[in-house]
């Protein structure tokens, strides 16, 4: 048996409904001699005969009616598998696994998805809190959620937030080793590094006259974990950036001071990270559901 052309089993079992090779070929919108020709080519293809036929009627062979049979079951397969994609590219369903920074994916993505579950109680969710860069595919992650700048141009990246870079520290520390006044001066003291930065030692400042100066922060304490980072600060162990999301509380505590105020960081952006051309709706609502929440506009 030859290969058999699947487009040909929908005009064989149109041909078999409608009764005729006529009424056949009004439903599917050709001529009578196309139908003819698909029905001979499906049983050269097929090797055996499954109509036969005179100038004023057709019957199914013994084995036309099997095979019918099986058509009508494969196509209604196929149509409920079509179906069920276009219901889960129009309805959140499914489990939606996803990726975050830990101190990100801890203070705004948790939340958020609180919420998008309550909205959709068909979405489950796999929340995975990592400060490296996953690998969405090998990872089977529907969606990440990264800071800094975008590496792997093969993906859609949809922009969700930005936030400054502060530079920071302990009262305590302070009182024991003095406040700088310049960027310059950072050389003179500790700084608590996140070692996941490309480079998390290096840093540009941008005075309000544009000026910039470009220092090297000198290391006495390196982690892997903006969390860490962040605790270690808290503790007086040095100086640290660290984004405004994090710290607002302890700014507004006293526990954290902010450093060189009049001198500016780059800014740092999260995006939401998917690969394919089509995201699941899953993945399409709740980005979108993240954005309002980190507009404000989420109920």
């Amino acid at each position: 048996m030859g290969e058999v052309n699947l487009n040909r089993l929908a005009v064989f079992v149109a041909l078999v409904r409608a009764g005729s090779f006529t009424a056949a070929a009004e439903q599917l919108g050709q001529t009578k001699a196309m139908v003819s020709q698909h029905l001979a080519r499906l049983e050269r293809e097929l090797g055996v005969t499954l109509m036969v036929r005179s100038t004023r009627r057709m019957a199914l062979t013994e084995a036309g009616a099997v095979f019918h049979a099986d058509c009508v079951r494969i196509l209604g397969e196929t149509e409920a598998a079509i179906e069920r994609v276009g219901e889960n590219r129009e309805t959140p369903r499914g489990t939606l696994r996803l990726t975050a920074p830990v101190n990100y994916g801890a203070m705004v993505v948790a939340p958020a998805l609180a919420g998008f579950l309550r909205m959709h109680p068909e979405v489950r969710v796999e929340l995975v809190l990592d400060d490296g860069i996953s690998d969405l595919i090998g990872g089977r992650f529907d969606l990440a959620i990264r800071g800094g700048p975008l590496r792997d141009s093969g993906l859609r990246a949809v922009r969700l937030a930005g936030f400054r870079q502060l530079l920071l520290a302990a009262p305590s520390y302070l009182a024991a080793r003095g406040r700088p006044r310049r960027p310059q001066e950072l050389a003179q003291h500790d700084a608590i590094l996140l070692s996941v930065l490309s480079s998390p030692a290096h840093w540009t400042f941008a005075a309000r006259n544009g000026t910039r100066a470009r220092v090297r922060l000198m290391p006495r304490a390196l982690a892997d974990s903006a969390a860490a980072v962040h605790a270690m600060a808290l503790a007086g162990a040095g100086v640290a950036v660290l984004p405004d999301f994090m710290v607002d509380a302890d700014l507004a505590a006293g526990r954290l001071e902010r450093l060189l105020p009049t001198q500016r960081l780059p800014e740092g952006s999260f995006h939401a990270v998917y690969a394919g051309l089509h995201a699941p709706a899953k993945v399409r609502a709740f980005i979108h559901h993240l954005r309002q929440v980190i507009a404000g506009n989420a109920d």
